[in-house]
């Protein structure tokens, strides 16, 4: 292997010629032939394409959502958009959530329009991002397919922006900057005249919010490709299933049973274990209930080394039962169970089937997360165990079995989204079964049978969750109502930290009174109260204005620096996403 500036030493001494490549390979596990050959579409399909076409065609800036149900062919729709996007000499960018969900839309994206593709993701080299960044820059690839940083690509006379799965939280960045890919590629879209398409079978509350209220167009596509029907979904109580056995297994009866049938008739399933953050809840075995915060309506987060239960909203704590305050039982339990565990009770109970696992520790070891999802697609594996990976996106026409071990765990999360991402998690995974000719079931397990995000996902009823959370949102002032910001005043001691609270604190807190919908909570002990050696002391701050919060976040920025607080040491995050 040559070095460039060797290279260059050869060119100049006229030994060798430089100029740019012309030929981009597939990456490995490209398009499946045929896979490029548009298909034919449903009426549904049509009348939103035509719709869309005709928007793009008139080069004028518009977002619009389309609501998809899983497996509705949104990507049909986005492909051909793009081609008709380039006939009319523009450029497409297409956002996908993050890599893991990238190899399926490569293949599809890289058949249709080739070298005309630059793909841009973290899993690329320094070279290959270079590369493809000129590409772009030159105007020699006017096709990008990206995950979130993509936004930025410098694509010459952009015409359509599409943001896919856009409710997914990997679109919002934790680290400074903190933006948010699906809000950036609104704004971008404005500034070039482009069409945005955001596309979700599940759409974020916020943007469906925007869709009512007339600041998006809504386009819905309310019917499976090929007339296929969604998955069937039963509820399994585990409360019922704890009483009728004792035992804390957290497969059940029912599902064990699903799962044998499966193996018996060499079929497919994925097994989905809801393994969100490392929050662990105190819950009982008999009711159902945990233990909540009497001002927030949100689940305590048991917190080991105080063995206390704590309140990540407003700092409330309560001691730890010894039965449970709803019924009086002994069955306290404390959640969380891996996927690695998981996937060794499952290779136990069924020793004849071919079990993997899928989840952020498989996905780091490059290219095995793609080989994992390639030898699933063949058929070679009969189990698939993972976290909400798995449940993202991909499209496994052999699926004709999903379990949800722990649909419920996400609601005992310290978070006022934590109904809203069940809900989205329970429809994707819903989604994945029966996209082949046999018809999907889905089996979800919960202690929370009767909770509405449960029971409306399995319905898969967007319209009536949207309304039924909307309800809890307005009551309690969370977005989409309000903006909202977390402050976290952090330092490598707990004193240096309270200090810089105590500052940010004197700033904030006098405006409460004098500021028109303005609340402050805090401070307060973050979630996550240390992290890499910095502890960490949060405010959230609700505001009925986005522009007064905006004014406001900037005038404690400029404060901070006034009285000399190290930038680090106050973080500041419009529109979080996460909380902890």
């Amino acid at each position: 292997h040559a070095s460039l500036a060797a290279l260059k030493k050869l060119s100049a001494a006229g030994l060798v010629e430089l100029s740019p490549a012309e030929k981009f390979p597939l990456p490995s596990g490209g398009a499946a032939a045929g896979e490029g050959s548009p298909l034919v579409l449903t009426p549904a399909q049509r009348a939103v394409l035509d719709d869309l076409l005709q928007n793009l065609e008139s080069s004028r800036f518009e977002t619009v959502l389309l609501h998809g149900i899983t497996g509705s062919g949104k990507t049909e729709i986005y492909l051909r958009m793009m081609a008709r996007c380039l006939e009319l000499g523009r450029g497409a960018l297409m956002l996908v959530p993050e890599i893991s969900l990238t190899p399926s839309a490569q293949a599809l994206v890289l058949a249709r329009f080739g070298s005309q593709v630059a793909l841009l993701h973290s899993a690329l080299t320094e070279n290959e991002r270079h590369d493809a960044w000129w590409r772009i820059r030159r105007g020699e690839a006017p096709v990008v397919l990206g995950t979130r940083s993509a936004v930025f690509a410098p694509v010459a006379h952009l015409g359509l922006v599409i943001v896919d799965e856009e409710h997914d939280t990997s679109y919002k960045q934790d680290e400074t900057p903190r933006y948010h890919g699906r809000d950036v590629a609104v704004v971008r879209a404005r500034l070039a005249g482009a069409l945005t398409v955001l596309g979700s079978a599940t759409p974020s509350l916020e943007s469906y919010w925007n869709a009512r209220e007339g600041k998006y167009r809504l386009a819905i596509l309310p019917e499976r490709v090929g007339g296929r029907k969604l998955a069937s979904v039963e509820i399994v109580d585990m409360r019922q299933e704890f009483r009728e056995t004792h035992t804390q297994v957290p497969v059940s009866r029912r599902l064990q049973q699903e799962i044998e049938a499966q193996v018996a008739n060499r079929q497919q399933t994925m097994i989905l274990l809801n393994r969100r953050g490392y929050a662990w809840f105190l819950l009982c075995r008999s009711c159902g209930e945990t233990q909540r915060c009497v001002n927030c309506s949100i689940s305590l987060t048991y917190h080991r080394r105080e063995h206390r239960l704590i309140c990540h909203y407003c700092g409330y704590s309560a001691p730890v039962p010894a039965r449970c305050p709803g019924c009086g039982s002994e069955h306290l339990y404390y959640v969380g169970e891996g996927t690695e565990k998981v996937e060794k009770k499952f290779a136990e109970l069924f020793p004849t089937a071919r079990v993997a696992r899928l989840d952020r520790d498989v996905a780091r070891r490059a290219g095995q997360f793609q080989q994992i999802l390639e030898a699933f697609r063949q058929g070679k594996i009969d189990l698939l165990v993972g976290t909400q990976l798995i449940s993202k996106g991909h499209d496994f026409p052999g699926v004709t079995l999903v379990g949800v071990l722990s649909a419920d765990i996400g609601l005992g999360m310290p978070d006022f989204r934590s109904a809203e991402r069940t809900f989205q998690l329970l429809t994707q995974a819903a989604g994945r079964a029966g996209r082949g000719d046999v018809l999907g079931r889905v089996l979800v397990q919960t202690f929370y049978p009767d909770h509405y995000a449960i029971r409306l996902a399995a319905e898969q009823n967007y319209e009536a969750f949207f309304h039924k959370e909307m309800r809890f949102r307005r009551m309690m002032h969370y977005p989409p109502v309000t903006a909202l910001a977390n402050v976290i005043a952090q330092g490598g001691e707990l004193e240096q930290a309270a200090r810089v609270a105590k500052q940010v604190g004197d700033f904030l807190i006098p405006l409460e009174g004098r500021t028109e919908g303005l609340k402050i909570l805090g401070p307060t002990p973050a979630p996550l109260a240390k992290v890499q050696g910095r502890f960490r002391i949060q405010f959230l701050i609700k505001c009925t204005s986005r522009a007064r919060l905006n004014n406001i976040l900037r005038r404690l920025a400029d404060h901070s620096e006034q009285q000399g607080i190290p930038p680090r040491c106050v973080m500041i995050d419009m529109d979080p996403m996460n909380i902890m």
